[in-house]
C-alpha cells in the first residue's frame, strides 16, 4: 500500500503519541528538581548513558534487520506464490488434452475443467490467506493499544468477511463442505488439486510426464504453504525482543540525568560571554530546559525504531507496512483467469493499493 511521505511522517506521529506525552514527563521532572528546585546534584554523568545508548543502537539494529528478515522473506513466499500460479495455469491451458484421451471432449468441456482447476487454485490462495489473518496472542495489533486504534481505520478484508463467504463460487458445494471441515483447510484444497489430477490421468487427458509435473507444483504451493505458515506460527523469539525494549527503558529514563548538566554547562558559558541582548540572556541562563525537547527527540527515535522491528516482525497481521497479501492474491486471480482465457466481464477488478483500504 503506497503512504506519502509526509502523511507517514503525520501517522507515525499519531502511532507513537502516547510515547511522547511519557517522554516529555520524563524528561520535565528531572529538570524541574535540578534547575527550579536547586538539586544541582542531581545528574549523571554522560559516559556511562552513552554507553547504554552505543549498546542499545546495535541491540535495536539486530532485532530490527531480524524483523526485516521475516518481512522480506514473507514478500519473496508471495512472490513464490505468484510464479507458481501462473506456471500452473499456464500447464493447465496447455497439458490438458484430447492426445491420451480415449474419448475426445470439446473445448468447452476444456475450459470447464480448468477453469474448475484454476478456482480450486483461488480457493486455495484465500484459506491461506484467511489462515495467515488469524490473529496470534504474541501480534501487536492484539497487545498494543496504539496499533489497534491503527487497525481501526483500516479495511482488511479477512476481518470483515467470512472464509464460507470468500470461498462462495469458487468450489462446488460438496467440495466446500469437505474444506471447511478440515483443520487446515488450504492444505485440504491442495488435497482435492491433486486428486483431480489423478482423475484426469486416469481418463487419459495428461500422461504421466505431465501428472509428475502437476505434482511437482502441488508440492511447491505446499512448500511455499509451510513456508508462510511457519512465519505466522514461529514469533521472533521474545528473550531478544524484551532485552532490547528493557534496555530502550533504562536509556530513556536515564537519558535526562545525563543531559541537563550538559546543557547547563552550556548555558553558564553563554551567560559569561559579554551581551546586551535581553533574550539572549534569557535563553542563557535557561538553556538547562533544552533537556526537554532534546531528550523527547532521542528517545522518540529510539522508541520509533523499537516500535518499527515490533511490527515487522509479523508480516501477515494487515497493518500498514505488512505484505499486502489480499492485493496480491487478487493480482494472481486476474493473471490465471486471464490465462485460461476466462471471459474478461467475469474477471473480477485489482483491490485499491492506496489509502486505508486493505492490504
Amino acid at each position: 500500500m503506497y503512504i506519502k511521505p509526509g502523511y507517514s511522517l503525520k501517522i507515525m506521529l499519531l502511532w507513537t503519541r502516547r510515547y511522547l506525552y511519557f517522554f516529555f514527563f520524563l524528561s520535565t521532572i528531572p529538570v524541574i528538581l535540578y534547575d527550579v528546585l536547586g538539586l544541582k546534584w542531581l545528574y549523571l554523568p554522560w559516559l556511562p548513558i552513552g554507553l547504554i545508548g552505543t549498546s542499545l543502537a546495535f541491540i535495536t539494529g539486530f532485532k530490527n534487520n531480524a524483523s526485516y528478515e521475516r518481512l522480506w522473506e514473507a514478500r519473496k513466499i508471495y512472490g513464490g506464490i505468484v510464479n507458481t500460479s501462473r506456471l500452473l495455469a499456464t500447464m493447465t491451458n496447455d497439458f490438458i488434452t484430447n492426445e491420451f484421451s480415449k474419448i475426445e471432449i470439446k473445448d468447452d468441456d476444456f475450459f470447464k475443467i480448468k477453469k474448475v482447476i484454476i478456482m480450486r487454485h483461488i480457493a486455495w490462495m484465500t484459506s491461506l490467506r484467511y489462515a495467515l489473518r488469524t490473529k496470534k496472542p504474541w501480534e501487536t495489533t492484539v497487545i498494543s493499544k496504539s496499533d489497534k486504534e491503527q487497525m481501526a481505520v483500516i479495511k482488511v478484508k479477512e476481518h470483515e468477511h467470512t472464509l464460507p463467504e470468500e470461498l462462495e463460487g469458487y468450489l462446488s458445494t460438496e467440495n466446500q463442505e469437505f474444506v471447511l471441515r478440515m483443520t487446515n483447510k488450504q492444505a485440504a484444497c491442495l488435497n482435492l488439486q491433486s486428486k483431480n489430477f489423478k482423475e484426469l490421468k486416469l481418463a487419459g487427458f495428461i500422461d504421466n510426464f505431465r501428472h509428475i509435473e502437476f505434482n511437482r507444483i502441488i508440492e511447491q504451493l505446499f512448500t511455499l504453504q509451510g513456508q508462510a505458515e511457519r512465519i505466522k506460527n514461529f514469533p521472533y523469539p521474545r528473550q531478544f525482543a524484551t532485552l532490547n525494549l528493557f534496555f530502550a527503558w533504562i536509556f530513556i529514563i536515564l537519558l535526562p540525568f545525563g543531559l541537563m548538566h550538559e546543557f547547563d554547562k552550556v548555558g553558564i558559558t553563554l551567560a559569561t560571554t559579554k551581551h546586551t541582548n535581553a533574550i539572549y540572556r534569557l535563553i542563557a541562563t535557561n538553556f538547562v530546559w533544552m533537556t526537554v525537547p532534546v531528550s523527547i527527540i532521542i528517545s522518540w527515535v529510539f522508541i520509533l525504531m523499537e516500535r518499527v522491528g515490533d511490527v515487522s516482525e509479523n508480516p501477515f497481521e494487515g497493518t500498514r507496512n505488512d505484505v499486502p497479501i489480499t492485493t496480491i492474491s487478487r493480482a494472481i486471480e486476474i493473471d490465471i483467469l486471464e490465462i485460461i482465457g476466462e471471459n474478461t466481464q467475469q474477471i473480477p477488478k485489482p483491490h485499491p493499493s492506496y489509502g486505508d483500504t486493505e492490504m
